[in-house]
């Protein structure tokens, strides 16, 4: 009977209750043919705990029978069941944020605030407030096409998917990191390529690789996101020569717009020591009521 629960450990979480461990003892027992007491409960739930699986469980009524649940805080679910956890997460329907980037190189640091919209997948803005001359550049993603607004030549100019790699204004951020022309979910093939511990927190390692027909630059994409919580903490993206070419680091968890996220985003390019771009969340907001007519090139210049 032990051997078995061990065998089965991914798959199980204790429950608190004595009288739900001994059901859920039960249930497992039938399958050996085996009598069980409520002693023998007690010694199988010790067991589950002495294992270290979470002494909680959703429960799930379907009439009179149980199903029980494997826990989200373990990497061994489907890659795409922790990506979607992830981007329900850190995008949701729709959100506002305002945010401020920090350039640094080896003999100067620039600054940038920024103000961001997004609904769904496939339509974003993004604005320029600070600097000075830089304020009111703005960037659209609409169904897959994407815009640039340049307010010093009053001009609107569509971005081709060749420019996506380019950098963002300068950044380490390329132009589909700040406006996502790529979908994490329909773009790659993915799995789950283990886990580790990433400051103190168990982590699920996801290896991505982009479809042939994809609108992404890398050849290969690894991905760390919180067992338990489902936020990215690290990124590494690799060329098509599979060399590692840019690290994001992802921290300052905490919550905000109700969420606890990283707020904190570190790009860093490889081989470059004393150069990396900082981007920061000064406010954020989840599910806010924005109409599909905002997301316009029209709307572009008259945006604050």
């Amino acid at each position: 009977m032990v051997e078995w629960l061990i065998d089965r450990r991914s798959e199980l979480r204790v429950i608190g209750n004595i009288g739900l461990v001994r059901e859920l003892t039960m249930k497992l027992t039938m399958r050996k043919k085996v009598a069980i007491s409520t002693k023998g409960a007690f010694w199988t739930a010790f067991f589950l705990i002495m294992m270290g699986i979470e002494p909680s469980m959703a429960r799930v009524e379907d009439g009179q029978s149980w199903q029980w649940q494997e826990s989200k805080g373990s990497c061994d679910r489907p890659a795409r069941e922790i990506l979607e956890q992830m981007e329900d997460l850190m995008r949701g329907e729709s959100s506002y944020s305002e945010m401020t980037m920090r350039i640094v190189r080896p003999r100067y640091t620039r600054e940038m605030s920024i103000k961001a919209w997004q609904k769904g997948g496939d339509s974003s803005m993004i604005l320029v407030t600070a600097p000075a001359r830089d304020k009111g550049t703005a960037f659209l993603m609409h169904d897959k096409d994407i815009w640039n607004y340049d307010p010093r030549i009053d001009r609107t100019t569509r971005l081709p998917s060749s420019m996506m790699s380019q950098s963002w204004m300068g950044s380490d951020f390329t132009n589909d990191d700040l406006v996502r022309e790529s979908d994490v979910l329909e773009d790659y093939t993915y799995m789950v390529d283990g886990e580790e511990m990433i400051e103190g927190e168990l982590a699920c390692r996801l290896e991505m690789i982009p479809k042939p027909d994809a609108p992404v630059v890398w050849g290969r994409v690894l991905l760390w996101v919180s067992a338990e919580d489902g936020y990215q903490l690290r990124v590494e993206n690799y060329d098509q020569r599979g060399e590692l070419a840019y690290t994001m680091v992802l921290d300052d968890i905490r919550e905000l717009g109700g969420r606890t996220i990283p707020t904190r985003f570190t790009m860093q390019p490889a081989g470059k020591e004393g150069e990396y771009t900082e981007m920061t969340y000064r406010a954020l907001q989840f599910d806010v009521d924005l109409e599909d007519s905002f997301f316009r090139r029209s709307n572009m210049e008259r945006l604050q």
